[in-house]
């Protein structure tokens, strides 16, 4: 799940780790994906054959700093929340990033806006 790898990124930037390697599924390759766009992480690559199949993370240390200091999970297995575009609003005045699930795949919330589209809030990250 994408909780996991969020958590194991922000604990490999916490410990000054170069790379990380993570099981690979869909969705968190689409949510690595959106993050190194963003410059969370530096890049993530597909490897390896099934059923061994992994992402390689390279974590991003802007300024020496971890580019990730928090993560708010907002939507939990217990409690999803959704929201229409109407209803998204800036992360940290524009500085973090809100992450949606939609029918259109795995947006943050600016481009969800653009597209017009909804759907369930997953995190926020700064």
């Amino acid at each position: 799940m994408y909780i996991d790898l969020l958590i194991q990124i922000k604990n490999a930037q916490a410990a000054k780790k170069e790379t990380l390697k993570v099981p690979f599924s869909t969705m968190d390759m689409a949510v690595v994906e959106l993050l190194a766009k963003r410059g969370y992480v530096t890049s993530a690559e597909k490897k390896g054959r099934m059923p061994y199949r992994v992402i390689e993370i390279v974590l991003a240390y802007p300024n020496g700093a971890p580019a990730i200091t928090t993560v708010k999970l907002v939507s939990k297995p217990s409690r999803r929340l959704y929201a229409g575009y109407r209803d998204f609003k800036k992360i940290r005045q524009g500085y973090g990033m809100a992450v949606v699930s939609t029918p259109a795949g795995i947006l943050d919330t600016m481009e969800a806006k653009r597209k017009k589209v909804g759907g369930q809030l997953l995190f926020e990250i700064w």
